[in-house]
């Protein structure tokens, strides 16, 4: 039988400990966004590949848009709000118009508010989380499909929800941070 040492012992479950540790930072991230998706923390929406169909019941949509520090573009929604029925499939567009001189490339983020209800909310297709590359003066049209989960109506705590604003925030994207620090160099 081999026998260890105390300081051996201490040593081996420090180093199990430390690299245990190191595998939850790395997988934290992910599994964050996991519970997020499925419990719709903080508003994250859902992803799904059809509308279950209209309920009879209607809710207004607000859109928001906004860009961040150091991305020259005007970005706004079509139409400020729109009033959907519940489970039916809808459809909104944001526009996005490169107001410099030069090619710019950015990448959208969103957030439903009141965040409690971004379980319910369940986009289909669209524009957030790709990177938009847009060429001077380029304004380019951008859709966003989705819909209103009709369990909203199940849940005492969201069914008298009368509006959900959807907000999307342009930042730019990081290999747009390094065509900018390139073009400083220069």
């Amino acid at each position: 039988m081999i026998r260890i040492s105390r300081n051996l012992r201490v040593a081996i479950l420090a180093g199990i400990g430390v690299c245990s540790m190191t595998g939850l930072g790395f997988a934290a991230v992910p599994l964050y966004r996991m519970f997020c998706e499925a419990t719709g923390l903080n508003g994250t929406t859902q992803k799904g590949l059809r509308a279950p169909g209209s309920v009879g019941q209607k809710i207004t949509i607000a859109f928001d848009s906004n860009v961040a520090k150091g991305i020259p573009w005007k970005f706004q929604p079509e139409r400020r709000s729109d009033t959907i029925d519940i489970g039916g499939r809808d459809m909104a567009f944001f526009t996005a118009t490169n107001t410099s001189d030069r090619e710019v490339t950015g990448t959208a983020t969103f957030n439903v508010t009141p965040v409690f209800v971004g379980k319910y909310f369940t986009k289909i297709q669209c524009f957030c989380f790709t990177q938009q590359t847009l060429k001077p003066g380029e304004t380019v049209r951008m859709p966003v499909i989705f819909y209103v989960d009709p369990k909203i109506l199940d849940d005492p705590d969201a069914r008298d929800v009368q509006e959900i604003t959807l907000s999307y925030t342009f930042y730019p994207s990081e290999s747009q941070a390094v065509k900018d620090a390139a073009a400083k160099a220069h």
